[in-house]
């Protein structure tokens, strides 16, 4: 194994946490600009309609995807510039 992948193992870990609390946060003020109330709702919420749900898991799911994508191609780009090779 590469030591430029064994060392982004913990970078992209850190990453992918990180990833994950922008993607949330980020869904969070979408939800608001589409016009719904400050809370996505949850797949067990009695008092939401299933296209509600079924639409909010989807767009989370796109914002999810699209910055865990961005966030660690950056991370590759950055361990490539400072060991010169690429960790994947």
């Amino acid at each position: 194994m590469k030591a430029s992948k064994v060392a982004y193992k913990p970078v992209g870990l850190a990453l992918g946490a990180g990833a994950g609390l922008l993607a949330g946060a980020i869904f969070k003020e979408v939800w608001k600009l589409a016009g719904h109330e400050d809370d996505a709702p949850n797949a067990t919420d009695e008092d939401r309609q299933w296209r509600e749900i079924l639409i909010a898991a989807a767009i989370q799911g796109a914002i999810f995807a699209l910055v865990k994508a961005a966030v660690q191609r950056s991370g590759a780009i950055a361990v490539r510039r400072v060991s010169g090779t690429w960790p994947a």
